[in-house]
């Protein structure tokens, strides 16, 4: 048993060796045993992949097929041409050809012959040309059919009704499909010019015999001519009866379509679900039986057998079902014996929260449906790849549903169950942005961009040329819908962030670095605190990509800092140069707005530390104006075409974050500690202190 696992586990091996072997066949000449082995061999396989083709569930259960039939069709060549230098050489081809050509063909090479003509006819006329026929069109349309079935997985995936697993293996099974009509589509050749090949084989055999045994004076030319021909017919039905099996294996596996059980079954089956179509066969049957001349009693069995057939059939719904692998009948029945839950189970599903949804009215639909070309499930993946590339952080799945309650031109964007963002697009239109730059207005329905707020309008598609000559930023609907999500779930990643992601993101971590997971439980750092971490940083939309030395921060200051808002800050300055490149623009410049000292000494007396972090205390007006302050300084820098941040001491600057956040001041705030050394540091303003309110404070 050892030694026959072995020989399975080199199949490679001897499938190459075997190649090489009939390679040898075609230039060797083989003894009269060796070829009636083969024979049997090429009838034996044949036979196998015949009742494969008709027993496998779906083609791609076969998919080997093939390679197979290139096998097979080498491998019947190879005796085509060993037996031809058998029938030419010594006037003898084997036990095989020489019985089949006496027995079946009774002796008689004219009607072995005419059979070998007809059999031809059928496999290259029917059945190849059929076969290629189909093969070709099947090809095309799973090809077409292939970007289609991606965008559908991508937007199952994108929806949360498959993970990634799930969606991998459909790619996987889409791909296979394709290829494995692809591969019939040339396979199919093989078989066209196998029929050919035979039809040129039997030709040569029957001529150079005849030559061959008149020139060796072996009998009279009749008896010579009825020697070669009997062998070289029956030489050709031997090998053209592998070869019609094969090719009608190749024609019933391209022309199976969604069927669940094997051919015969769903056949049957099919069959059995029109038990009236039997009946009127078996009545039609049995009225032929009447006409003069006809066989009665053959025509009376067969009308018989079709009406008791749909009989039985009538009497039994379900076994057209069974047959062919549906039982509607069970699945009702065990519907019927499961009991409907009535405790808590029976409403757990309807508190499920998805983190993200995406509500759309109904004429937004058709963005989401890739049957009619749309691309927003595509989309939105794409934004999920975009947020994990940017900020290191994995945005959930997103479920996307239509919602009849919405205007049909409406869509809401809900973080765990509440609204966050809503806005009106229009699906047979374009969105034209006025970014400042547009030099001759033109017309359509004014609006605001609903990311940044900015002036813009739709317009017909006809417009888009001209909008975009006019200055306009244009934009498709599905892309300024995918747009507004990923800023909403970048301004929202922190809530999102659960223990569960953060789980998988040390686990990912662990694969690569261990050793610094490790250290975390002995510093008494939990998944909860890493968490917390993560968000401090993703509230302020700093990547959160270099896991390695958040962790290793962390894990050096665990023994010495206990307020997880304070070892953000640690962390902060561990990535400077992350922060760095955030904020500085595409030549490296970092625009700054900075404090005056004495202002930025007084914010550091006001700072407070209260239950719910650091705050920073002063004087309403004081505190009004220095956001009044900051927004101007933005307002002028932005005019100047620059986007800064403002800097300040380590002690005031998340603090000063929040005050800003509460005053709407939206701006990145930046220790002097979390500007990388090599950057280069540009200050366009400085907030002051007056003389009166530098009195007030030290007072």
């Amino acid at each position: 048993m050892e030694t026959i696992n072995k020989i399975f586990k080199q199949t490679d091996l001897l499938l190459g060796l075997g190649m090489l072997l009939v390679v040898a066949m075609l230039i060797l000449p083989l003894p009269e045993f060796i070829l009636d082995f083969g024979l049997v061999v090429a009838i034996a396989t044949s036979v196998v992949i015949m009742l494969t083709a008709v027993n496998v569930k779906e083609p791609l259960h076969f998919s080997v097929f093939p390679s197979l039939l290139v096998v097979t069709t080498l491998f019947r060549l190879a005796l085509s041409v060993a037996a031809t230098k058998l029938i030419l050489g010594t006037g003898e081809a084997g036990h095989v050809i020489q019985t089949f050509g006496e027995f079946v063909l009774g002796g008689n090479f004219v009607v072995g012959f005419v059979s070998f003509l007809i059999l031809m006819i059928v496999q290259f006329i029917v059945i190849t040309n059929g076969a290629t026929r189909v093969s070709e069109v099947v090809a095309r349309f799973t090809l077409d059919a292939m970007p289609g079935k991606q965008m559908a997985i991508d937007a199952d995936l994108a929806s949360g009704l498959i993970d990634e697993a799930e969606a991998r293996r459909r790619r996987k099974a889409v791909k296979g499909e394709a290829d494995f009509y692809g591969s019939m589509d040339g396979a199919s050749k093989f078989v066209k010019g196998d029929a050919i090949a035979s039809i040129l084989i039997i030709t040569i055999n029957i001529l150079g015999g005849f030559a061959l045994g008149f020139m060796r004076g072996e009998g009279d030319p009749m008896a010579i001519l009825s020697t070669y021909a009997l062998l070289s017919v029956g030489e050709g039905l031997v090998s053209q009866i592998p070869a019609l099996l094969i090719s009608t294996a190749s024609g019933l596996l391209v022309t199976r379509n969604g069927q669940e059980t094997g051919m015969a079954g769903t056949m049957f089956g099919q069959l059995l679900g029109q038990p009236r179509v039997l009946a009127t066969a078996g009545v039609s049957m049995g009225a032929f039986a009447f006409v003069p001349g006809f066989p009665t009693i053959i025509f009376l069995l067969i009308g018989g057998f079709l009406f008791g057939l749909s009989k039985l059939a009538t009497k039994n719904p379900g076994m057209a079902d069974e047959m062919s692998g549906i039982e509607p009948e069970a699945a009702a029945a065990s519907a019927q014996e499961a009991p409907m839950p009535t405790g808590p189970e029976a409403v757990l599903p309807l508190v499920a929260v998805d983190a993200i949804e995406f509500e759309i009215g109904y004429s937004l639909t058709k963005l989401a449906d890739v049957r009619v070309g749309g691309d927003l499930a595509d989309r939105v993946a794409a934004t999920r790849r975009q947020i994990a590339l940017e900020l290191g952080y994995v945005m959930p799945s997103v479920r996307i549903r239509d919602n009849a309650a919405l205007r049909p031109n409406e869509y809401l964007i809900k973080i765990r169950g509440e609204t966050v963002a809503q806005a009106i697009c229009f699906p047979n239109e374009f969105l034209a942005i006025d970014s400042g730059a547009v030099i001759q207005p033109i017309a359509g329905e004014p609006t605001k961009e609903p990311v940044f707020g900015l002036p813009a309008i739709w317009i017909e598609e006809n417009l888009r040329e001209a909008a975009e000559r006019a200055g306009y930023t244009v934009v498709e609907p599905a892309a300024m819908m995918t747009t507004h999500l990923g800023e909403i779930v970048k301004s929202c990643s922190a809530e999102l962030l659960s223990r569960q992601e953060v789980t998988s993101l040390l686990e990912t971590t662990k694969s690569q670095n261990p050793a610094v997971i490790q250290e975390l439980e002995p510093a008494g750092l939990g998944v909860g605190d890493v968490q917390k971490v993560l968000q401090h940083l993703l509230r302020e939309r700093i990547p959160i990509r270099d896991m390695v030395t958040i962790l290793e921060t962390m894990a050096d200051f665990a023994g010495r800092v206990k307020e997880m808002e304070q070892m953000g800050e640690l962390v902060r300055a561990a990535i400077a140069r992350t922060i760095t490149r955030q904020f500085a623009d595409e030549g490296g410049k970092l625009a700054c707005i900075t404090l005056e000292p004495r202002l930025e000494q007084t914010m550091q007396e006001a700072v407070q530390h209260t239950a719910g972090g650091v705050m920073l205390s002063l004087d309403p007006s004081l505190g009004q104006r220095v956001a009044s302050d900051i927004q101007t300084s933005l307002d002028e820098a932005a005019a100047r075409g620059l986007q800064p941040v403002v800097l300040c001491s380590t002690q005031v600057r998340l603090p000063l974050r929040k005050h800003l956040d509460r005053s709407g001041n939206i701006v990145p705030v930046i220790a002097y500690n979390e500007v990388a050394a090599s950057a280069d540091v540009e200050f366009v303003s400085q907030i002051t202190l007056a003389g009166d309110e530098f009195s007030a404070a030290v007072a």
